[in-house]
């Protein structure tokens, strides 16, 4: 067996542990909820989480931390909005939003990732992120509650629109510091 090849597959130590702390923040955090009463679509904390993920780990970790989450989720521990969890919460109405979170992991990751020094760039690309989230979570809302798109974006988007705009505001802020702080820790 080739010495380089094993060498340059492995994960350091820090690494995993990191990938883990985001994976076990993201199930504390994520259930914690806030129901509106003219949605389905909680108000949630799971993309601020993804979004401080993406500054720690990078989007490939991120994504990988999200999945085990997601994972978690399907197999029925309760990580998921309201302490939910299981197969009828990830293909019911929210979950195309869940698989939405994906496209922040990847989209919002690439750009953080690519243009880590233009805070500018950094929030279009977790709008982008975002953006693509909304749009497969609206379709799948829709087609769950057999609505039109745009009554899923009435009840799916428009309410979470502000909110949303203040998490970007907070990850694009305060992300940077914590990464860096962390990565003095090396």
């Amino acid at each position: 067996m080739n010495e380089n090849i094993t060498t340059s597959n492995r994960i350091s130590t820090k690494t995993l542990v990191l990938i883990a702390l985001m994976t076990a923040i993201t199930c504390i955090l994520a259930p914690l909820s806030i129901p509106i009463p003219i949605s389905p679509v909680p108000i949630t904390l799971t993309n601020l989480v993804l979004y401080f993920s993406i500054y720690l780990l990078g989007w490939k970790k991120a994504t990988i931390s999200y999945i085990v989450y997601l994972l978690l989720g399907i197999v029925g521990l309760p990580v998921f909005s309201g302490f939910s969890g299981g197969l009828g919460k990830a293909f019911g109405p929210t979950g195309g939003y869940l698989i939405g979170f994906l496209f922040i992991t990847v989209i919002s990751g690439i750009f953080i990732e690519k243009f880590q020094k233009n805070i500018w760039l950094c929030i279009l690309g977790m709008v982008l992120g975002l953006a693509i989230c909304y749009i497969i979570g609206t379709f799948w809302l829709a087609g769950q509650l057999d609505m039109t798109f745009v009554a899923a974006l009435g009840v799916g988007v428009l309410p979470y629109l502000l909110g949303d705009a203040v998490k970007i505001a907070l990850a694009a802020l305060i992300a940077p510091q914590i990464k860096k702080r962390v990565n003095a820790l090396s």
